[in-house]
């Protein structure tokens, strides 16, 4: 078989892995739209009825940040930089950032994103912008976000942000979607 059939027949099984995924989650099987699924289901967040809501995604239904809106992100690489509103207006309360693992390169040659979460971050909107504003930086869709940031923004693996503290639980349904092969990025 030359690498166009293998290809198709890869292509043919992401399909149907796809129409699997819209059934269950009831939107496009969008790593955005499954990390939204994601994240309502371990962090209690009520989901807007449309998907293309501005501003943010739905909002916290209990614990510490019940009531308080929530954009969600599901970045497969954590490269340093979320989307974030530069409109005030639009603007969430929080922003969650699942992510899969660091990039180690700067090409994308020969590189898997496989859809993992290897961390999870929890970022006051409000805060976070006035920082990077401070700072001299730009918001966006692609705003950088310096590595001090992300570090005292981490719920998962490590509680370093007392923002949202997990339960064994949440921890325990993350780390569903920490796995993948060995060699994946080696």
């Amino acid at each position: 078989m030359d690498d166009l059939e293998v290809l198709a027949n890869y292509i043919n099984q992401r399909n149907e892995n796809e129409l699997l995924i819209t059934k269950l989650i009831d939107r496009p099987a969008a790593i955005g739209h499954i990390g939204e699924h994601i994240a309502s289901k371990i962090f209690h967040i009520d989901l807007e009825s449309l998907a293309n809501n501005k501003g943010s995604d739905g909002c916290f239904t209990d614990g510490q940040l019940k009531g308080r809106s929530v954009n969600i992100k599901w970045y497969a690489m954590r490269e340093g930089i979320l989307d974030i509103n530069a409109d005030v207006t639009c603007r969430p309360e929080y922003y969650l950032v699942l992510a899969g693992p660091k990039a180690k390169q700067m090409t994308s040659k020969g590189v898997s994103r496989p859809w993992i979460v290897e961390s999870v971050f929890l970022f006051d909107a409000k805060e976070l912008a006035s920082r990077l504003l401070s700072s001299g930086r730009k918001l966006g869709v692609s705003a950088s976000v310096a590595q001090a940031f992300w570090e005292e923004a981490e719920i998962y693996p490590n509680q370093v942000s007392k923002a949202f503290i997990l339960s064994e639980e949440q921890r325990r349904l993350l780390a569903l979607f920490s796995k993948t092969t060995k060699d994946v990025f080696e």
